[in-house]
């Protein structure tokens, strides 16, 4: 059957995608938590969808958390293509996007 072969040529493309993509998320997860606990920041963060993190602060917090943040998910991983982080704010997610 010739879809279910597209279908899976097409898993076999993005599965490697996908996967590092988790990988380089979960290690900025990490790595994001142990510099907030380290910096004593009351930062926390509370959700993670595909490759967004979203964080509970103090708006005190904000400028130096942003760049905090934007600086280990743009280097958690040396690639020989640039990781683009971009950030945003608001009182609530939807208020953010």
């Amino acid at each position: 059957n010739k879809q279910v072969v597209a279908m899976a040529e097409r898993a076999a493309i993005n599965m490697p995608i996908q996967g590092t993509s988790a990988d380089l998320i979960k290690m900025a997860m990490i790595r994001v938590a142990a510099a907030l606990q380290e910096k004593k920041y009351q930062a926390q963060m509370i959700l993670q969808v595909h490759d967004e993190l979203v964080l509970d602060l103090p708006e005190s917090e904000v400028a130096a958390v942003e760049a905090l943040v934007k600086e280990i998910m743009s280097t958690v991983y040396p690639l020989k293509v640039p990781l683009q982080v971009n950030t945003a704010v608001g009182k609530n997610w939807l208020e953010a996007k």
